[in-house]
């Protein structure tokens, strides 16, 4: 991960800065007006920022009440993820563990084990982020495919829903990962707890599948990117029900934000961006789209461990 991706304004208060040229930076304003109900970040990998607890009370601050914190743990990641846990006593964080398409090569019958047993953790909610890659194929395809197998197997045991990373090749008609993906989900049975699409930035016509299985459909920083058109209409076919925001922070800074880490706080941005492409204008319009997408993103992460928290 590259020093500029976690870069981070010199200033410790709980506001929005923009790095500009020379290594300055500028103010940027929040939503205006204020979002008018919480929000929940469903990905993120909070444990990677300089200054995690830091970005919990910052996001907390900007009306953030939800993290869905990711971790893998074929990168030794479990110490760091469990302290942040430990020490989120603000907000609520819940866990999403699962084994990387990047790192399927390294999937061994102990590193299951490893896995379903940071799944045993109170707040471990979610099996993800699994699926393929064929833009990077740092693991070989028929590797990546059989460890998808093995993870929905996994979770469909242990009756929790999954999180997706899905990524086409360069030629998506021959590199197609989301179709392969879906066939998979199709042949060893849709997880019944749920499934999230993460990161989304599918077109109309390859979104529609997933809306039709009942997937959850999460949308980050691509949503909001000057050449996201397809990205945003596609937004327009999610039932309101399967609707939910995400950073991916430390990647995937949305705008106006870009050129600096991304961080849980930054999810009001993505917010504001899919209320106003829905046509939901500030006032009881986006405040009822908003609670809505709150209420989603806990159905999905409390799943079968219950609501009564």
């Amino acid at each position: 991960m590259s020093s500029d991706r976690l870069k981070m304004p010199p200033t410790r208060d709980l506001g929005f800065y923009q790095r500009r040229k020379h290594d300055k930076w500028r103010a940027v304003e929040p939503p205006t007006p204020p979002l008018e109900a919480p929000v929940a970040d469903t990905h993120a990998h909070v444990h990677l920022l300089p200054d995690p607890l830091w970005e919990l009370e910052r996001a907390q601050a900007n009306g953030v009440r939800m993290i869905g914190e990711v971790m893998d743990p074929s990168e030794d990641e479990a110490a760091s993820v469990i302290a942040l846990l430990d020490a989120a006593s603000s907000l609520q964080v819940f866990l999403s563990a699962g084994v990387h398409p990047h790192n399927a090569k390294n999937y061994t019958p102990s590193l299951e084990q490893q896995l379903a047993k940071m799944l045993e953790h109170p707040a471990a909610r979610v099996l993800g982020e699994i699926g393929l890659d064929y833009h990077y194929d740092f693991s070989p395809r028929d590797t990546q495919r059989d460890v998808f197998r093995r993870q929905l197997q996994l979770a469909k045991q242990l009756e929790l829903p999954v999180a997706l990373h899905l990524r086409n090749g360069e030629d998506p008609a021959a590199d197609n990962a989301h179709a392969e993906a879906f066939d998979i989900l199709r042949e060893e049975g849709m997880p019944r707890a749920g499934v999230l699409l993460h990161c989304c930035s599918l077109a109309p016509q390859n979104l529609q599948p997933w809306v039709e299985a009942g997937c959850y459909i999460a949308y980050g920083g691509a949503l909001t990117f000057k050449n996201g058109e397809a990205t945003r209409e596609a937004a327009h076919l999610v039932p309101r029900d399967r609707l939910l925001l995400e950073t991916d922070s430390p990647y995937m800074t949305p705008e106006p934000m870009r050129g600096v880490g991304c961080t849980p706080a930054h999810v009001i941005f993505i917010a504001a961006v899919l209320a106003d492409e829905l046509g939901a204008q500030p006032g009881p319009a986006r405040k009822q789209l908003l609670e809505q997408i709150f209420a989603n993103s806990l159905r999905f992460y409390r799943g079968n461990k219950g609501t009564s928290e």
